[in-house]
């Protein structure tokens, strides 16, 4: 088994549920009492938080590929990002260790290639849903992407860093994300991105009104694969 490395703390909150997911995929495919090698640097988010609202990209960057050199010193064999917004740095954590780092977009264009999707909607923050950094790293899988209207986007950032980010899940949010994603679908999309780990925390497939890919979930299972080389869950 490789040891996974792990960047997270932005926020918390969807570090832990890496943590989980990483372990119980590992738990399923070896069985008995096997869990996940795990090299872990969690950042503390109000830094990169500050870095986002000030436009700083250099410095989140900077604090990307310090933690991620950190990881790799802790016997990382590869390393994972657990923020879809912070793949904006992700050539500077890429470029900062000598191990493969592995994007969640290509772990949701896994997904969407196994079940035929070619159009995806994506939910995120302002970033990731206004700027090509995700859509074209999707697109070179051929997959397109279709985003919310202006004020949603406003409403699915916000709801983002007001309450899911500081560990807030409110029933009327779950509502107008859905009504968003039920948007999403009539305008083409096959499936909706959850391109903020948080998200998971508030929607789920039950609650959307088409199939979803929880990029939390794939980049776990994406990670896994790598560390255990495919190894196939026990019959």
């Amino acid at each position: 088994m490789q040891t996974i490395g792990l960047v997270g703390g932005m926020s918390w909150h969807s570090t832990a549920t890496y943590y989980r997911l990483v372990n119980e995929e590992v738990a399923a495919r070896l069985g008995g009492h096997a869990s996940a090698r795990i090299s872990l640097q969690s950042l503390d988010f109000a830094e990169v938080r500050a870095c986002q609202e000030r436009g700083d990209w250099a410095a989140s960057g900077d604090l990307l590929a310090d933690a991620a050199r950190r990881c790799e010193a802790g016997g990382a064999d590869l390393v994972g990002l657990c923020t879809n917004l912070m793949h904006k740095n992700f050539a500077a954590l890429a470029d900062a260790v000598t191990v493969p780092a592995v994007h969640i977009a290509d772990a949701v264009a896994a997904v969407a290639a196994r079940q035929g999707w070619t159009t995806l909607g994506l939910l995120g923050t302002r970033w990731v849903m206004e700027e090509t950094f995700y859509a074209d790293r999707l697109a070179t899988h051929g997959i397109e992407v279709v985003v919310p209207e202006e004020t949603d986007r406003a409403m699915v950032d916000r709801v983002v860093f007001d309450e899911l980010t500081r560990g807030v899940v409110r029933a009327e949010s779950r509502s107008a994300y859905a009504a968003v994603m039920d948007d999403l679908r009539r305008r083409g999309a096959g499936a909706v991105v959850l391109a903020c780990t948080e998200i998971g925390l508030l929607v789920g497939p039950d609650d959307a009104p088409l199939p979803v890919i929880d990029s939390t979930v794939a980049h776990a299972s994406l990670l896994v694969d790598l560390a255990l080389g495919h190894h196939p869950a026990p019959a």
